[in-house]
C-alpha cells in the first residue's frame, strides 16, 4: 500500500471502532437517558461521519465550486445529509464508511493492476557515467550526455542510452523491453538500447541518440500517453455517466417530494430518496470498464507487447485478417551473402562497392553486405575499391590504392528510394545498388540472377558491376505464429513483400513442409494470399483491400518492421511492429509494439484482448443490471439503505474483481 492507502486505511479503522463502540453504548441505559436531548445523537455519530468522510464533503465542495456538480461525492454527500434529515444517524455512517472501504479496496485495485506498467517505467535510467578524455568518469544526466559521447557502463547498471559497444563483452537483461529472461550476450560492434540492465561485464560503448530519441524515452513516452487513446467502451461510459448521474439526481428530488405532497409522509419519501441516491452511484461502472482495458494493457505489458492505447486493445480483439511483411517478420532477417556474381570487376571489388553504398542503410540486407564485405577485409587485409577515395587531410585522391586509416571514403549524397535500393554519390562517383526495378528505372542493363534469395544488383556510373545474392531463414516460431493466429478466430493470413514471387513461394512452401513436422493435425493453410513484389503504396493499396473484402465485420492488421512499412503500417486497423528495438519509425506508425521479434505474440496479444473485451462487458451488464433492479426495489420502498451500500460498494467492488482477472496471463 501507498502511504496515502495507508492513512486513508487507519482512519477508516478508527471511525470503525468509534462507530462499533456507539453502537454497542446504543444498546445501554446511560445511552438512552443522553439520548432524550436531542441534540446528543447527532452529534455522537457525526464523530465517525466526519472522520470517515470529511475528504467527501470536502471534494463535493469543492466540485460544486468548480461547476462539477454531479459526480459519486456529490451523491455521497447528499444521501449522507439526507440520511441526518430522517434521523437514520447510524445509517449515515454506514454508507460513508462502507463507500470509504470500496473506494480504498479500488484504490488498491488499481495500484496493482498498475503494476506490469509500473515496472515498465522502471527501467527509465537515473545517471550515465560519461567518459572524459582523460580516462576518468563522471555521473551526469542522461539528457546531458551528446550523440558520440563515450559512456562506461558498469556491471549491475542500466544502459542509459542506445549506443553501440566500443570495448568490453557482457550479457544483458533485456525483460525490462521484450519481456524475455534469457540474457542477451553483447560485445564490441554489438549496438544496446537503453533500459537494458548490464550483466557482470564492463562496457565502454559510443552514443548513437540523444536521450530524447532513445527506445527508453519512446517506450515511456507511449506508457504515458496509452491511457489517453480511450475505448469506445470507455466513451460510452463516460457519456452515459454525463447524462445518468444528473438525472438519478432529479429522479430522487421528484422522489423525495412528489409522493410526499400527495400521502403527506416526508420522512419515509426522504428515506427512498436518499436511498435511491446511494444506489444510483455509478462507481462500478466508470471504475471498472477504464481499468478493465487497464489490467489487459498491463498483461500485454509482461510478456513485452507495448499497446498504445484501450482503443488499440480493443480493436485487436477484432482482427480477422492479418497481413505480413516477410523480412524481419516471417524470416530472421539475419541475412548472409550466399553468392558474389561480378561484371568486369572481381568479387572483393564488387563487395566493397556495394557494402559502400549500404553502409548508411538499416536494412537487414544492406547490413549482411556491410557485415560480408569486412569479414573480406579482414580476411585479405586489403581495402581496394574500384573508385576515388579522398583523404582526410584533403590534399588529393587516391585511386585503386589501400585505404590506410587516415583515408575515409567521401560521400556527398545518400538516397534511398523506397521499395528499389540506394543511390550515392561516392568520391564523385554515382552507385547504385538494388533491385532489378532499381535498375530498370535508372536504364541499366544487367544481367538478371535467377538464384532464391534477395538479389542486389550493382551498378557504377551507369554501368553494370554484378549481383551479389542473399539469403534468409524462416523464424522458429513462425509456424507456430500462423497456427495460434487461425486458432483465435483469424479467417486470413496474407504475405505482403516486395521480393519476387518465386522467392515469396519458396518462403511459403518452407512454411507447409515444416507444419507437417510440428502440427500434423492441422488442416487448412497457412498462408492464405501471396502479394509479391510491392512497392510501400502496393503494400497500402492491398491492406486498404482486405479493409474493403471484411466491410466492418472486423479488422485488418498488418506486421511489419523498418522504415519502408510505415505508411501500411499507419494504413492497417491495426499496425504491429515486429522487432522494434531501435526501429523509430516502426515505433510511431504502429499501435502495438511487439518489444522482440517474436511473430507468436501475436496471437498472445489477440487472446490477451478478446478476455479483456469479454470482461469488460461483463462488468457492464453485471452493474446495470444490479443497479436498475436495486433502484425499482429503492423507489418502491423494499430497499435499505444496506442494500443500497451494496448496489454502490458491493457491485463496484465485484465488478473491479473481475477487472483484475484481465492481468493474468493464459
Amino acid at each position: 500500500m501507498s502511504p496515502k492507502q495507508k492513512k486513508t486505511l487507519y482512519r477508516i479503522i478508527t471511525a470503525g471502532i468509534i462507530y462499533g463502540i456507539i453502537l454497542v453504548w446504543s444498546h445501554m441505559d446511560s445511552y438512552a437517558d443522553l439520548i432524550e436531548g436531542r441534540w446528543f445523537e447527532p452529534v455522537v455519530f457525526l464523530v465517525p461521519f466526519l472522520l470517515a468522510g470529511y475528504d467527501i464533503v470536502l471534494k463535493a465542495i469543492k466540485n460544486i465550486c468548480h461547476g462539477q456538480v454531479f459526480d459519486e461525492n456529490f451523491l455521497m454527500l447528499v444521501a449522507g445529509i439526507g440520511a441526518y434529515g430522517i434521523q437514520e444517524y447510524s445509517e449515515a455512517v454506514a454508507v460513508i464508511l462502507f463507500y470509504q472501504v470500496g473506494e480504498l479496496f479500488q484504490s488498491y485495485a488499481v495500484g496493482k493492476s498498475r503494476k506490469s506498467i509500473a515496472d515498465m517505467m522502471d527501467i527509465c535510467p537515473e545517471y550515465a557515467n560519461i567518459e572524459s578524455e582523460d580516462g576518468s568518469t563522471e555521473e551526469v544526466d542522461p539528457d546531458d550526455v551528446e550523440i558520440g559521447s563515450t559512456i562506461v557502463i558498469k556491471p549491475g547498471e542500466r544502459v542509459p542510452i542506445d549506443c553501440v559497444i566500443l570495448t568490453g563483452d557482457s550479457y544483458l537483461d533485456t525483460s525490462a523491453l521484450t519481456g524475455e529472461s534469457v540474457p542477451r550476450r553483447a560485445a564490441a560492434g554489438d549496438e544496446i538500447y537503453s533500459g537494458s540492465v548490464n550483466g557482470n561485464g564492463l562496457l565502454r560503448c559510443r552514443t548513437t541518440k540523444a536521450y530524447e530519441d532513445s527506445t527508453v524515452s519512446k517506450i515511456l513516452e507511449l506508457v504515458e500517453n496509452a491511457s489517453s487513446r480511450k475505448s469506445k467502451h470507455e466513451n460510452f461510459i463516460h457519456r452515459f455517466a454525463k447524462y445518468y448521474t444528473p438525472i438519478v439526481t432529479i429522479g430522487a428530488v421528484l422522489l423525495a417530494i412528489v409522493p410526499s405532497l400527495i400521502t403527506g409522509d416526508w420522512a419515509e419519501w426522504i428515506r427512498r430518496a436518499c436511498t435511491f441516491l446511494v444506489i444510483s452511484c455509478p462507481c462500478a461502472l466508470v471504475i471498472s470498464v477504464p481499468m478493465g482495458f487497464f489490467s489487459g494493457i498491463g498483461a500485454a505489458s509482461s510478456i513485452g507487447v507495448l499497446v498504445k492505447g484501450s482503443n488499440h486493445l480493443e480493436a485487436v480483439a477484432g482482427v480477422k485478417t492479418v497481413c505480413f511483411d516477410k523480412t524481419g517478420t516471417l524470416t530472421k532477417g539475419e541475412f548472409k551473402v550466399n553468392g558474389i556474381y561480378p561484371f568486369g570487376c572481381s568479387e572483393q571489388e564488387l563487395l566493397k562497392l556495394a557494402a559502400v553504398a549500404e553502409k548508411n542503410s538499416t536494412h537487414p540486407v544492406a547490413k549482411a553486405i556491410c557485415d560480408a564485405a569486412d569479414t573480406s577485409c579482414s580476411e585479405s587485409r586489403e581495402m581496394t575499391y574500384a573508385f576515388n577515395v579522398e583523404s582526410r587531410d584533403g590534399k588529393g585522391s587516391k585511386e585503386g590504392k589501400e585505404v590506410s586509416e587516415n583515408e575515409k571514403i567521401s560521400i556527398s549524397e545518400y538516397t534511398e528510394i523506397p521499395g528499389q535500393g540506394v543511390l550515392v554519390n561516392v568520391g564523385g562517383e554515382t552507385v547504385l545498388a538494388g533491385n532489378d526495378k532499381l535498375m530498370n528505372a535508372y536504364g541499366i542493363e544487367f544481367k538478371p540472377v535467377s538464384e532464391l534469395g534477395t538479389v542486389v544488383y550493382v551498378a557504377k556510373n551507369g554501368k553494370y558491376q554484378g549481383a551479389i545474392v542473399i539469403s534468409d531463414s524462416i523464424k522458429a516460431e513462425s509456424i507456430d505464429a500462423l497456427v495460434n493466429l487461425k486458432s483465435t478466430g483469424v479467417n486470413k493470413c496474407v504475405l505482403l513483400t516486395g521480393d519476387k514471387k518465386n522467392q515469396a513461394e519458396a518462403v511459403v512452401d518452407e512454411l507447409s513442409k515444416d507444419i507437417k513436422k510440428k502440427h500434423p493435425g492441422f488442416v487448412g493453410k497457412l498462408i492464405d494470399e501471396i502479394e509479391s513484389e510491392l512497392y510501400p503504396q502496393d503494400k497500402v493499396a492491398c491492406v486498404e483491400k482486405y479493409i474493403g473484402e471484411l466491410n466492418g465485420n472486423g479488422k485488418v492488421a498488418f506486421a511489419g518492421d523498418g522504415i519502408n512499412d510505415s505508411p501500411v503500417l499507419t494504413r492497417a486497423d491495426i499496425g504491429i511492429a515486429m522487432g522494434s528495438l531501435g526501429s523509430d519509425a516502426a515505433i510511431e506508425a504502429a499501435d502495438v509494439v511487439i518489444m522482440d521479434d517474436n511473430p507468436a505474440k501475436i496471437s498472445a496479444v489477440m487472446k490477451i484482448a478478446s478476455k479483456t473485451l469479454r470482461i469488460v462487458k461483463e462488468n457492464i451488464v453485471f452493474a446495470l443490471s444490479v443497479k436498475f433492479l436495486v433502484l425499482i426495489l429503492g423507489a418502491l420502498g423494499f430497499a435499505s439503505m444496506w442494500a443500497a451500500v451494496f448496489a454502490d460498494v458491493g457491485v463496484a467492488i465485484l465488478a473491479i474483481l473481475n477487472s483484475m482477472r484481465a492481468l493474468k496471463v493464459d
